[in-house]
């Protein structure tokens, strides 16, 4: 115990400052999406990352890696989001025991009617209340820090590793 690099006063008011920041912001967030919209912080994820492609089907596997969930909980999440209208899965052209995800019209009407209350939220307790140079830094902390966690092999989800979109295309 003797090399362990304790935290100074400073570094120890930074660290649980953030992670009390990041519980109480995400359960403000959550509390926020759900009572505006009915959806959950997964529901909203997949729905808001389903359209962050030009192609409107995803492959489950690149969805369930761009979320860093596993893919059982990407499946048992996408069924009951399929059986309130919100998804659809199908059967992947390349690959026979792959699975697709895609937006129905009816997902796309209640992420649309969500977006906007959303972006309030996380305006009204998050945005409105830094400095832009504040945002300027945190974004710029963000980055360091995920490139960091995000680098070469360390593409975790829950201890099974994963391979994000970028990394796979750079390994074929």
């Amino acid at each position: 115990m003797g090399d362990v690099r304790w935290l100074s006063a400073a570094e120890e008011r930074a660290w649980r400052g953030y992670r009390r920041m990041r519980t109480l912001l995400d359960l403000q967030i959550s509390r926020d999406l759900a009572t505006d919209s009915g959806l959950s912080d997964s529901d909203y994820d997949v729905l808001s990352t389903l359209t962050e492609a030009p192609e409107p089907v995803w492959r489950a596997s690149d969805l369930a890696a761009r979320l860093l969930w596993s893919s059982s909980r990407l499946a048992h999440h996408v069924g009951r989001m399929e059986r309130r209208g919100l998804v659809v899965r199908g059967g992947c052209i390349e690959d026979g025991r792959g699975a697709t995800v895609a937006l129905t019209e009816e997902g796309w009407r209640q992420l649309r009617e969500a977006a906007p209350k959303h972006v309030a939220s996380v305006r009204r307790h998050f945005i409105d209340v830094l400095t832009p140079a504040q945002i300027e830094a945190l974004a710029t902390i963000s980055a360091k820090v995920l490139a960091h966690l995000d680098g070469p092999g360390a593409h975790y989800a829950r201890g099974v590793p994963v391979q994000s979109a970028t990394n796979r295309e750079e390994n074929t």
